[in-house]
């Protein structure tokens, strides 16, 4: 039986790169990689997307777009992990996690866009929460996140490994602007778009995002941390790749810290809620902007959209 053939346009990017690494163990797909002296010539490029079964873009919004306008063979399936489609209503939404229906449409999709890194950790927070009535869906919301420095791709990974000062802690997207904020709205079930600061740490990977929401904002003001772990591991229970951590269980360093980087180099994503009943609860994601906020969450919709067992090259 012949492998499905997997191209990868963008193979020397940072995402590109990690997904060539999960990929190059494996025996059942077969990854076709452009000879590095035409990774930028049009036609080279066009015969190895029509070539493909199925084609991952790692390039800009702009590059992605032409990308497309390459592609000729109808049976080719894409997965975009650009922003350029994310809300796109022709696209099916990269993220398999948020139901067990909208994990069928990737499966069945032709046109996946890979989900962002940030979304990952607040929709799966939320989503549950407002579906099952727990959390007001009009509450106005702020996330709170920061990312390793390898989110910000090449250029933002020379600044921080070059010589010279050492970059600090810092906020950015302070305009309220952020190209994640369509696709967490679209997707969270927030009525209101959420408030959000993202920020870089000098990490090479790791992501944590924070949500507090005020005791005012759940539906009964006698929500506690466990009925919302209820939820999350109730929603998430056939989710290989979503670990809850019960209120009791201990994942503070030193009883005190939160690390930023204890996923890195997986596909998890770790969702734990701390504060208490008379302000309210924060809810924390935890993963790897690398691993399921980019590169493994696109090989993890490969997978499925392939036919292959879903936690195929991942960990």
């Amino acid at each position: 039986m012949k492998k499905p053939a997997v191209y990868i346009d963008g193979q020397e990017g940072t995402t590109g790169l990690r997904i060539r690494q999960m990929l190059a163990g494996r025996e059942d797909v077969e990854v076709l990689l452009i000879p590095p002296e035409h990774r930028r010539d049009r036609h080279a490029r066009a015969e190895f997307l029509n070539r493909a079964d199925l084609c991952v873009l790692c390039l800009p919004d702009d590059a992605a777009t032409e990308a497309l306008a390459l592609l000729e063979n109808p049976q080719t399936k894409v997965i975009d992990t650009s922003t350029a489609h994310r809300v796109h209503p022709e696209w099916v939404y990269g993220l398999p996690e948020i139901s067990p229906a909208h994990k069928e449409q990737i499966r069945r999709a032709q046109r996946v866009a890979n989900c962002g890194c940030y979304p990952v950790a607040f929709i799966l927070a939320v989503r549950p929460l407002i579906s099952q009535g727990l959390l007001q869906s009009s509450a106005p919301l702020t996330i709170n996140a920061v990312s390793g420095y390898s989110g910000g791709g090449r250029k933002m990974i020379a600044e921080y490994e070059g010589e010279g000062d050492h970059k600090p802690f810092c906020l950015y997207g302070l305009d309220g602007d952020h190209k994640h904020l369509p696709e967490i709205w679209k997707f969270s079930g927030c009525e209101k778009q959420p408030l959000f600061v993202p920020s870089v740490d000098h990490s090479f990977c790791g992501m944590i995002v924070s949500t507090p929401v005020p005791t005012e904002f759940f539906v009964t003001s006698f929500v506690s941390r466990e009925a919302v772990y209820d939820v999350w591991r109730e929603y998430y229970a056939d989710c290989p790749f979503v670990k809850v951590v019960a209120p009791q269980d201990a994942v503070l360093r030193d009883d005190k810290f939160l690390d930023l980087t204890r996923l890195s180099h997986t596909n998890f994503v770790e969702l734990s809620v701390w504060g208490d009943l008379k302000q309210g609860l924060v809810l924390v994601g935890r993963l790897d902007n690398l691993g399921k906020g980019a590169s493994g969450n696109a090989v993890q919709c490969l997978n499925l959209m392939l036919g292959c067992d879903e936690t195929a090259g991942l960990g």
